[in-house]
């Protein structure tokens, strides 16, 4: 029970950075629900929470959707939102976290180095870049669950408002949102544990729609471009951390650091993979690499036709910078 009443409080506070940034509940909640149901099932269950979402901004901001984006946006999103739901059943979500947490962290320094973004009132000459655009966000929704926060950037270059960005995202998305939940039930991923977690979802998003009406309008246009370079970083930085931690207990990954008279050393064991890089009296590095023994039962034919080898690069300031090799 108390894992529902801290989704549900960290749903709201997430959906109310969303209000003021222009998005990004989705990519803070992703890690959180990766320790509630299996990774295949997270975009299952954001998917009801984002639809629900997307629903009450629509009727919210109505008018201040531009559908001559829409109608651009959602015949490429579509079909690759549906290829990537699919790619969902056969593939593991947990790397392209890891590698969308490194793209959002990088936005952070936007925070105080952005310059002022140069926006096109009209589409006109950029409906291929749209297009682009919509079948990136369609796949990455597909396969991912939620990503729009990504994309607003593209939005604020064809010159759109507060109001707009939220408004014309939430109508390009909610077709997405609906055309996946109808792929994930056929692909048997919505389980009573992902509906309970969607609809904890869904009643926090639609609370944060009311606050938002309300707040919206007294946030400056400068400060939610800085606030939504904001939201992507601490998203990046929730996904990298708690994906990072999943990942590392799957692959059976052990990172260790040691400190000796002669030197420190840091190694990651990966797998049968392991990785060092050794200081040895201030004076050399070493970066190894090294292949542990294979527990397979044909390990010992094995041996007799490949001999293991420790493969090294030293970078020293004596004898210069040299490969070597040792056998284990």
């Amino acid at each position: 029970m108390l894992i529902w009443v801290i989704l549900f409080c960290l749903a709201v506070s997430a959906f109310g950075l969303s209000a003021v940034s222009g998005g990004g509940a989705g990519l803070l909640l992703m890690p959180l629900l990766g320790l509630i149901v299996t990774p295949a099932q997270v975009p299952a269950a954001l998917s009801i929470g984002t639809a629900s979402s997307s629903i009450s901004r629509i009727t919210a901001f109505y008018s201040n959707i531009r559908w001559d984006i829409v109608r651009y946006f959602i015949p490429a999103a579509l079909p690759l939102c549906g290829f990537g739901a699919w790619l969902l059943t056969r593939l593991d979500p947990l790397y392209l976290e890891v590698c969308l947490a490194i793209f959002l962290i990088g936005n952070l320094p936007l925070i105080f180095f952005a310059q002022p973004i140069r926006s096109e009132k009209t589409i006109e000459g950029g409906k291929i870049f749209l297009v682009a655009i919509g079948a990136g966000a369609g796949f990455l929704s597909g396969f991912t669950g939620a990503v729009g926060l990504i994309f607003n950037r593209f939005y604020l270059r064809l010159g759109l408002r507060k109001e707009e960005i939220i408004a014309t995202r939430a109508a390009n998305e909610i077709l997405l949102h609906l055309l996946k939940l109808g792929l994930y039930g056929t692909f048997g991923l919505l389980s009573t544990r992902v509906l309970l977690a969607g609809g904890i979802l869904a009643a926090a998003a639609i609370s944060s729609s009311y606050l938002m009406r309300m707040i919206l309008p007294l946030v400056h246009d400068h400060v939610f471009h800085r606030l939504n370079h904001l939201a992507m970083g601490i998203a990046g930085f929730v996904m990298l951390i708690t994906s990072g931690i999943q990942l590392a207990h799957r692959e059976n990954i052990v990172i260790s650091y040691v400190t000796e008279s002669t030197g420190h050393t840091a190694s990651m064991k990966w797998g049968h993979h392991t990785f060092t890089v050794e200081l040895e009296n201030g004076q050399e590095v070493e970066i190894k690499h090294a292949i542990r023994a294979l527990d397979l039962v044909y390990a010992p034919y094995f041996s007799k036709h490949y001999r293991r080898q420790e493969n090294i690069l030293h970078l020293s300031t004596v004898s210069g910078i040299y490969l070597s090799s040792r056998a284990l």
